[in-house]
């Protein structure tokens, strides 16, 4: 939960942008896009491995050992 005190004399545009900031630092905006739709657990795995699989690809492309 994002929490704001607006301080003395502080304009709402500037409280707005501090809300803003604080919303994106938390990661609020990019959990609310990820429930927006029911996804299936096995799509949740099946994009999980497809990363990894990129992932261990790309490092051994460039070499990383790990």
């Amino acid at each position: 939960m994002v929490r704001l005190l607006v301080r003395d004399r502080e304009t709402i545009q500037e409280a707005v942008r501090r809300f803003r900031k604080l919303v994106e630092r938390s990661g609020l905006k990019k959990e609310m896009r990820r429930r927006e739709f029911y996804e299936k657990p096995s799509e949740i795995n099946r994009r999980s491995k497809q990363r990894a699989e990129r992932r261990n690809r790309r490092n051994r492309l460039l070499g990383i050992q790990g």
